[in-house]
């Protein structure tokens, strides 16, 4: 991808964990008590951003699924629809839902309310949620007033006890004042219903058993060597068609092989990727990739970004039918990040310039050197990141891909993240295997016995997925 949307600070692989604190004293109906901040100062926004902090001020834990958060806005002229973001929380944006409610009779400056609730998880006595950090925006994206809203507190940049937010637990109402529309008891937490497509609907599989880039067999088999300029990546990059090549891997096992080079230069920096037709929407992704802590020549610590996604192309700033799926790994860190990170990201859209960017992210801060089996499934509404078998994410809403997309390998680096060195250095990343089952929920074991399934019976190649 180009650039993230990173809020929030250094997060370990321990997302999960709430964190004890010493809590103010309260009284017993005050069991939750809510801290507000917001990034979004001006009395006009592209988008509403409150921040939350829960605290368990009472002497029992909490369950989370039965809390709810109201906050108050007043809805712009034409009453236009809104559209929720979870950017990032310690809890994981995955447990936290949220939708939008209307108040009868409303006030000045409240007819609408952002209600949000949670899926799962525990608040210990005396502990809090951590960083929710939240947005909603108009669905048209054209910027709105939050100056009139009841809950908004534009000097509020720093977290501190905000009662202008309302907090139910188990339908009851235990912090804060609402406005006085009313607006009715808390909405129950909706369960997810996950519908799974009926069968498969055609299967891709590519053992990368190619010869070289000119092997006419990978345009007949619908990739594509790039070999064009421009994004992403440093400006000036060329992206060779030499830097991609088929080696033995194993026995006689060849393995699709991406290369990236720079001497610091964007005249001397080369990229490297390869794409399928568009044709690809809900089912099952599967790939496994090398992955690199190092390059293979030459100084270490460049910026470098080795993927494995989908993609609808941005036709458009903030285009509504862009999607993207990515396992994006930095084994050098950037984006503000000093060390390796694997990010698994679902995109809505974005633009360029200014930046903005609609996605919401997972990340694990740890190496991923070596080879990982990488599985996505995209069905009924959820998108789900697999590695190795173990679920690393799950997004939907919004992020959930509307339109049919491509499937990419890609390694790049990202611009301004190059070592201050005039040597040359290579980097490389590897794929063993493609596979796509159309339509259909495959799980990671059973992606791993069809491949095999391949292999044992010699076949190469299979695409029986209908072009769109």
């Amino acid at each position: 991808m180009r650039r993230k949307l990173l809020l929030g600070g250094l997060v370990s692989a321990m997302l999960l964990t709430l964190v004890g604190v010493a809590a103010n004293p309260a009284s017993a109906q005050q069991s939750v008590r809510l801290q507000y901040k917001t990034s979004a100062t001006g009395a006009t926004a592209d988008q509403v951003e409150p921040w939350f902090n829960l605290v368990n001020s009472g002497t029992s834990a909490v369950s989370l699924s039965g809390v709810k958060i109201r906050y108050y806005f007043k809805a712009d002229a034409g009453s236009p629809q809104y559209r929720f973001a979870c950017s990032w929380a310690v809890v994981s944006c995955s447990t936290v839902t949220g939708t939008f409610g209307t108040l009868s009779p409303g006030t000045a400056t409240a007819d609408r309310y952002l209600e949000v609730g949670f899926t799962s998880g525990n608040l210990a006595v005396g502990a809090q949620t951590g960083d929710l950090q939240l947005r909603f925006h108009r669905a048209d994206w054209q910027r709105l007033t939050q100056s009139d809203d009841y809950s908004f507190g534009p000097a509020r940049t720093t977290y501190g006890d905000w009662t202008k937010v309302t907090v139910y637990q188990n339908g009851a109402l235990v912090w804060g004042t609402s406005p006085s529309g009313g607006g009715g008891d808390p909405t129950p937490t909706p369960t997810p219903t996950i519908t799974n497509p009926p069968g498969g609907s055609g299967v891709v599989f590519d053992d990368f058993a190619y010869s070289n880039a000119d092997d006419p067999n990978i345009s007949a088999h619908n990739w594509t060597v790039r070999t064009n300029t421009g994004g992403p990546g440093v400006p000036g990059a060329s992206w060779p068609k030499q830097n991609v090549t088929f080696p033995t891997v194993s026995g006689t096992n060849k393995a699709l092989q991406l290369k990236a080079v720079t001497d610091g230069t964007a005249a001397g920096t080369q990229q490297s990727e390869v794409l399928h037709q568009r044709k690809f929407l809900e089912g099952t992704y599967a790939a496994r990739v090398k992955f690199s802590d190092a390059p293979v020549s030459g100084p270490d610590g460049d910026h470098i970004v080795q993927t494995f996604f989908t993609i609808t192309p941005l036709a458009a700033d903030m285009d509504p039918n862009y999607s993207e799926q990515d396992f994006e790994y930095l084994p050098n860190g950037g984006w503000g990040e000093p060390a390796n990170i694997m990010y698994a990201t679902s995109w809505e859209t974005y633009r360029n310039e200014p930046w903005q960017a609609v996605n919401v992210h997972t990340e694990v801060r740890q190496s991923y050197a070596g080879w990982h089996d990488l599985v996505l499934q995209v069905s009924g509404g959820q998108i789900r990141y697999y590695i190795d078998g173990a679920l690393f994410a799950e997004h939907g809403g919004d992020y959930y891909p509307e339109t049919v997309q491509s499937v990419n390998f890609n390694l790049w680096f990202i611009s301004g993240g190059l070592v201050g060195s005039s040597t040359s250095r290579d980097y490389v990343q590897q794929v063993d295997w493609f596979y796509h089952s159309k339509n259909e929920v495959v799980a990671p074991a059973t992606v791993l016995s069809r491949v095999n399934n391949y292999r044992s019976a010699s076949t190469t190649w299979v695409d029986t997925v209908p072009n769109s």
